[in-house]
């Protein structure tokens, strides 16, 4: 089966992601810089979300550059990452519009962690699909990144009930360890490249 339609099906849907989220934000009445300071926590929000739809967007990228065919089960594994990816701007929204309250914190949190879960199961579903030698499984190996990142989150989940800023920061934490696109794979084909494979 063609990776192609999944490909570009991923990118419409994180395309009307993005565009939800910005249509959330609404502009303040009044037209001094100081108007702008109670919707600050608004643009934050939307600023990290962007970054972490813009992760997943180059992440999924190189996931699907990577493998020669897609299955079924890698078709519901993307669409179980994308219904996650599909709940941030609705998250983004009440993250902002609370001002970094526990429950919102929290759920956004919560999301971020399964759509990060979700990500993990598609990348080993596409391993599963090739058939030999895969590029994507020795790229990949023991996937410790993705470790490291759920368990940065559900730190963060469990401090956020104290401290909802030490959550968030925890949440910028793991967006800054995936914010260059994964060089593992970038690695993987550049040497596959010049060997002729």
């Amino acid at each position: 089966m063609s990776k192609g339609r999944m490909e570009a099906f991923s990118d419409g849907v994180l395309a009307v992601i993005i565009t939800i989220m910005v249509l959330e934000m609404r502009p303040p009445h009044p037209t001094s810089l100081t108007a702008l300071w109670p919707v600050a926590p608004i643009f934050l929000s939307y600023i990290l979300s962007f970054i972490y739809i813009g992760i997943y967007w180059s992440n999924h990228h190189h996931l699907l550059h990577a493998v020669e065919r897609v299955n079924g089960a890698a078709l519901w594994a993307n669409l179980h990452l994308l219904f996650w990816l599909s709940l941030i701007p609705f998250t983004t929204a009440w993250l902002g519009e609370s001002h970094v309250a526990i429950w919102p914190v929290t759920i956004y949190g919560i999301v971020l962690l399964l759509a990060g879960f979700a990500y993990y199961i598609l990348a080993k579903v596409l391993i599963t699909a090739q058939k030999g030698r895969s590029v994507l499984a020795e790229a990949i190996g023991s996937d410790q990144k993705t470790v490291v990142s759920m368990v940065i989150y559900a730190a963060s989940i469990s401090l956020g009930f104290v401290r909802p800023w030490i959550a968030c920061a925890g949440y910028v934490i793991v967006a800054i360890v995936w914010l260059i696109p994964d060089r593992r794979i970038e690695r993987i084909l550049a040497a596959a490249e010049n060997t002729g494979e």
